[in-house]
C-alpha cells in the first residue's frame, strides 16, 4: 500500500471528522483541507505524501488514535469511574454575567471560563470556534485574546469545523494559551503532544464540551430545504443558545429569521440524530483528554420543550484535573462563575444515558469493525472492555453485528484524492 493509499484509507473508512490536523502535520504543499463533492470537510492531497508523513498521521488523527489526559493526570485524580474516567470533582454551574449565560450554551462556564481566562491574562488568547464566515452552517477556528473576542463566538457549532488545520502556525506564536473543542479534537492534540513538546509548553488548558456528534452536512441540506431554505440563501445560523438549549435560529440574505426549536432540529432522542460515522463509534464523547469537560444537564438526556422556554441553563462540570480544578475555584471566587453545588456520577448517567450507552457498546462496534477489516481507533486509557462488561451479552452481539454490516454491505466512508 503507498502512502497515499494509506492516508487515504481513514477516509475511506469513515474515521476522519474533518479536525485539519493532518494538513498542519504534513503542511499544505501536501495536504490541505477542503470541502469535497459531498460538502463535508476533509483533506485533499495536493503533493507527495512519504511514509514518515502518513505515520504521523496515523500517529496524530483522531480517526485512527484516541488518547485523553496523560497517565500523571488519570493517577493523581482523586475519583475513577468505568464510564466516565478520570476526576477531582463533578460540579453544577453557570456564568455568572447574565449576558454570557444567556448567549452561550446551557449555563454558559466554557465562555466564562475563557473570558476569565483572558482576562487574568493567565493566557494569551484561546483557540475555539466561531461561525463560519463563508458558510454559517459550518464552524471556522479563531483566536480570541479579549473577553468580547470570547463572547462574539459564543454558542455550540453543530458543524463540521477544521479547528485543528493551523495548529503549527499556532504553536510557532511562543504564548500560553487555552483550547476549547470538541473531545476528539483533544485527541488529536493529546496524541501531538508525544511528537511535539510545544503542545504541553504552550497550551495552559484544555477546555471541551461533553459532545453528541455533529451534523453532517447532508443532514443539514435536507433540513433546510424542508424549511424552504439553501444554504445560498443563509446569511447566519445559530445552533442554539439564547436560552437552554434556546432556539436554533437562521437569519436568511432578505433578512427573514426562522426559530426551530432544538427538538425540530435534532429529534426527540438520540435513536433519530443525524451522525457522520466516526462519531457512532466515538469511544470519547465525554471529554477524557479535557482539564473541564462541561455537560448539559437535563433528565432524561433531552430538553422538555416547555420548560426548555424558561430555562436560564446549568452546566454540569467534569474537572479531570489540577489545573482544571484550581481553575473553576479561581473563575468562582472572582465572580466569573456560580457554583450551585456537587453532583453525581448518578446524575451524569441519568442526564447523559447516550453517552453511557455509547461507551459501553464501542468496543463491540470496534470488533465489528474488526471482523469486517475496517479501520478503527486505537485507543489509550478509554477503559472500553471494562465498560462492555457493563453492558447486556445480546445487546453487545447485536452491536458487534451491526457495524460488521454497516462496514460491510453498506460502507461507512469515501476517500477523495
Amino acid at each position: 500500500m503507498t502512502p497515499q493509499e494509506r492516508f487515504l484509507r481513514i477516509l475511506k473508512d469513515g474515521l476522519c471528522i474533518g479536525c485539519g490536523l493532518c494538513q498542519s502535520v504534513c503542511g499544505q504543499a501536501k495536504v490541505v483541507m477542503t470541502k469535497d463533492q459531498d460538502g463535508e470537510l476533509r483533506p485533499r492531497i495536493t503533493g507527495k505524501l512519504s511514509e514518515e508523513d502518513v505515520d504521523k498521521v496515523y500517529a496524530t488523527c483522531p480517526g485512527t488514535r484516541v488518547e485523553g489526559l496523560p497517565e500523571h493526570e488519570i493517577s493523581n485524580a482523586p475519583h475513577q469511574d468505568v464510564v466516565w474516567g478520570a476526576y477531582h470533582r463533578l460540579v453544577l454551574g453557570y456564568a455568572a454575567m447574565n449576558a454570557v449565560r444567556y448567549e452561550g450554551s446551557t449555563g454558559g462556564v466554557l465562555t466564562a471560563l475563557a473570558q476569565y481566562l483572558v482576562r487574568s491574562q493567565s493566557v494569551a488568547f484561546v483557540l475555539h470556534v466561531k461561525a463560519s464566515t463563508d458558510d454559517p452552517t459550518f464552524g471556522e477556528m479563531t483566536l480570541s485574546r479579549t473577553p468580547d473576542e470570547v463572547q462574539t463566538a459564543a454558542g455550540s457549532r453543530y458543524g463540521p469545523t477544521d479547528v485543528l488545520s493551523q495548529m503549527d502556525a499556532i504553536l510557532d506564536q511562543n504564548e500560553p494559551f487555552a483550547i476549547i473543542a470538541k473531545p476528539c479534537d483533544l485527541n488529536a492534540v493529546r496524541n501531538l503532544a508525544h511528537l511535539d513538546a510545544r503542545v504541553d509548553r504552550y497550551i495552559k488548558y484544555w477546555l471541551a464540551p461533553v459532545c453528541g456528534g455533529f451534523m453532517p452536512t447532508s443532514s443539514m441540506d435536507a433540513f433546510l430545504a424542508s424549511n424552504g431554505m439553501s444554504r445560498s440563501t443563509i446569511k447566519s445560523l445559530r445552533y442554539r443558545g439564547r436560552g437552554c438549549p434556546g432556539p436554533t435560529t437562521i437569519q436568511t440574505q432578505s433578512g427573514e429569521v426562522h426559530d426551530f426549536d432544538y427538538l425540530d432540529m435534532w429529534g426527540e432522542d438520540e435513536s433519530s440524530w443525524s451522525l457522520p460515522f466516526r462519531c457512532k463509534v466515538c469511544p470519547d464523547g465525554i471529554g477524557e483528554g479535557a482539564d473541564i469537560a462541561a455537560a448539559d444537564n437535563w433528565p432524561g438526556g433531552s430538553p422538555d420543550r416547555e420548560l426548555a422556554k424558561s430555562d436560564p441553563g446549568t452546566n454540569a462540570m467534569i474537572v479531570r484535573t489540577k489545573a482544571g480544578l484550581g481553575l473553576v475555584e479561581a473563575a468562582a471566587r472572582d465572580g466569573a462563575i456560580t457554583l450551585t453545588g456537587d453532583t453525581t456520577i448518578e446524575n451524569l448517567n441519568q442526564t447523559q444515558p447516550h453517552q453511557v450507552n455509547k461507551k459501553m457498546h464501542v468496543a463491540a462496534r470496534y470488533s465489528g469493525l474488526a471482523q469486517a477489516g475496517r479501520l478503527f481507533p486505537e485507543t489509550h486509557g478509554m477503559r472500553l472492555l471494562e465498560c462492555s462488561e457493563l453492558a447486556d451479552r445480546l445487546e453487545l452481539e447485536r452491536q458487534r453485528s451491526g457495524a460488521f454490516e454497516r462496514a460491510t454491505r453498506l460502507g461507512v466512508g469515501q476517500a477523495k484524492t
